[in-house]
Parts: C-alpha cells; structure tokens; sequence
C-alpha cells in the first residue's frame, strides 16, 4: 500500500445510531446517557464502574417491569451536552479534550470519584449551560 496521490471517495457512516437490549427493570429516557452495564445490557448511565458509555437514548423505553433483553432501545453516539457537576468536580474549560466521568444519566464529573465512576467520555467544550462530551465508545477515551 501507498500514501494517497489524489483525492478519494472514503466510505462514512454518517448514521451514528446503535441499538441494544434493555436490562432488566430499567427506565431509559429520551435525552439520557444510555451504558452498556457489565451483562451487557443497554441502561441508563449511573454511578458505577464496568459501564461503557454509548451515547444518548432516542427515545423513552420503559422495561421497568421486564426482564433483561425485553426490549431494544436505539441511541445516538455523538457530542451532547449535559449537566455539570459541582464543586471540586465541576468541569471547566481547563478540562476539554480530557475524560470525564458519569454521575447519573444526566450529569458529567471532573474525576472519577476515587474509581467509583465509569468514563462518560471525552470533553470537547464548556458553557454557561453545561458540559458539551463526545459519547463513543470507539474513541478510546476507555484506554
């Protein structure tokens, strides 16, 4: 193989959405940071070590009362915003381009709490209004 000598046509997935199934008695809301949890099973982001972050939940997908793989839930990798946490763990635009690590479904935090939180993602802005993280687990952001 060479090094490119003129333009090319590189194939693309613009399409970011995944889909999985549901662990057992969970409720996933549209806007949420949805995990992959240890079984394997798509849920929403919490604090606990071993999740993977995927991106964010399209939809509301209830399984509070089913049991694991019940149903399938899609979401979106990508950048989002989300809420920033407070005080010592607040992120700051001193953080971007650094790992930060999942409160609940809906929060970002500086570190990882002494290992008691699994990485959210990568921080690609602050503003006034939250925390902006790139959600992929193929970004390397878990090495």
């Amino acid at each position: 193989m060479t090094a490119a000598t003129k333009n090319r046509n590189t194939p693309s997935r613009l399409a970011l959405r995944r889909g999985g199934l549901v662990a057992a008695a969970v409720h996933c809301f549209a806007g949420a940071i949805a995990v992959r949890n240890a079984g394997g099973y798509v849920a929403p982001a919490s604090t606990a070590t071993g999740l993977i972050a995927l991106g964010v939940f399209q939809a509301e997908y209830d399984n509070t009362d089913g049991v694991n793989g019940a149903i399938t839930a899609e979401y979106e990798r990508g950048v989002f915003r989300f809420d920033n946490s407070a005080t010592t763990d607040e992120i700051t635009s001193a953080d971007i381009g650094k790992v930060c690590y999942l409160v609940d479904d809906q929060t970002v935090a500086k570190t990882s709490d002494t290992s008691t939180r699994s990485v959210a993602g990568l921080v690609d802005d602050v503003d006034d209004l939250g925390v902006w993280v790139l959600i992929d687990p193929t970004s390397g952001a878990l090495a």
